[in-house]
């Protein structure tokens, strides 16, 4: 069956299984590599992508799901990996092994749009669902912080970008 569905603003048909995850027409048909394969299960975030703005785990939802809509990857995020939430990553230097690192930029990105300001605790809520094995939580909550300090100091054009979306809802416990 074939599935029409926009990625990172280009359109595209695929023609799998309706049941095929979404990370796996993302990794093995789009060739996208960005999003890591984790755990299958929706536990650990290393397949967070967004559908509509939404945070979502791409490792169990099928693709007949997301039939004529926007899926944004961690390639789509910015064209040059300079939205607020990448460049605060590089300039916290969160990464170690970096391996669920596209699954958090994507959650924090989510929770900002929805939660332009939010308190220590609504990040460590928001982020909960969002595994690192090398356990890097303080920088991450750091480059969060970092985040909005850099989305207020963008220009113009660029202010929307942590905007709440129209149906955005935060992964990890955050409603």
């Amino acid at each position: 069956m074939a599935t029409s569905f926009t990625v990172n603003g280009k359109a595209h048909t695929v023609d799998v299984d309706p049941n095929m995850p979404l990370l796996w027409v993302i990794r093995d048909t789009l060739n996208m590599t960005g999003t890591k394969f984790g755990c299958g299960m929706a536990l650990c975030g290393a397949c967070t992508v967004h559908i509509n703005g939404m945070a979502i785990r791409s490792c169990i939802t099928p693709i007949s799901s997301v039939s004529g809509k926007e899926v944004t990857t961690i390639e789509g995020l910015s064209a040059n990996s300079d939205h607020p939430v990448q460049r605060a990553w590089r300039e916290v230097d969160v990464p170690q092994c970096g391996y669920c690192q596209s699954g958090q930029i994507m959650s924090a990105s989510a929770m900002l749009a929805k939660n332009p300001h939010p308190t220590d605790e609504e990040i460590d809520a928001a982020m909960a669902g969002n595994i690192c094995r090398c356990g890097t939580y303080q920088q991450i909550r750091e480059a969060i912080h970092r985040a909005i300090e850099l989305h207020g100091k963008a220009a113009a054009p660029r202010s929307a970008e942590l905007e709440p979306a129209a149906e955005n809802v935060a992964v990890g416990g955050a409603e």
